[in-house]
């Protein structure tokens, strides 16, 4: 229990200050992070508690799909907004472009790794994705398919908000399953089976690999 809660509240942490490094880098964004930042300049509020307000309006639609949160999925809510907002204002700006490339490829491994972390811990969902769970179980479609539509809705918004669309976008989508895949594998959680020899627990099962 001790490694899985560092593991949960270090793979949160570090996923915001992931989040937040593709905001300076300025080349792209995850897609939820497009409308995370069309919302922000929208309104006023910082990209973190933008964040931090979508997870907790997405997780009020659980109510209805009868999704229940886990440890992992209120600790998302409140600690990814906070990481974000903490990195933003920490790291200074960069121009550059051989300064924000780098950054950028950066930013989209440590977020792999972060979203492993998380994962490994095993302690549900994060609330976008238990929405894509949610909408699978009602609909009876498929978890890829409510995924695309969901995200493909979010970037649009998003894009035409004023959210970051660009290379960055193209290749976070490309590389965060393979990657994430992998740290999975990493950072597995050793358990004990009945014999009480310690073998490493696989991948939770339906994972979706976002928080």
């Amino acid at each position: 229990m001790p490694r899985r809660l560092i593991q949960l509240y270090a793979g949160l942490a570090l996923y915001g200050a992931s989040s937040a490094l593709l905001v300076k880098a300025g080349l792209g964004l995850e897609p939820w992070n497009v409308l995370h930042q069309g919302l922000a300049e929208l309104t006023g509020m910082t990209i973190g508690v933008v964040t931090t307000v979508v997870g907790a309006v997405v997780l009020l639609l659980w109510i209805p799909l009868r999704q229940r949160p886990g440890l992992g999925t209120i600790s998302n809510v409140l600690v990814i907004g906070v990481a974000m907002d903490g990195t933003l204002a920490l790291v200074p700006e960069v121009h550059a472009l051989t300064v924000r490339v780098p950054l950028m490829a950066a930013a989209i491994v440590l977020n792999g790794a972060a979203t492993g972390l998380y994962i490994a811990a095993d302690f549900g969902p994060g609330p976008r994705d238990g929405l894509m769970t949610g909408l699978h179980r009602r609909t009876g479609r498929s978890i890829r398919l409510m995924r695309t539509t969901v995200e493909a809705a979010v970037v649009a918004t998003g894009f035409a908000l004023g959210g970051t669309i660009g290379v960055g976008t193209v290749l976070y989508a490309v590389a965060i399953g393979p990657l994430a895949q992998f740290f999975l594998r990493a950072f597995a959680v050793p358990v004990p089976t009945a014999g009480s020899t310690v073998v490493a627990a696989g991948a939770p099962q339906g994972a979706i690999l976002r928080p």
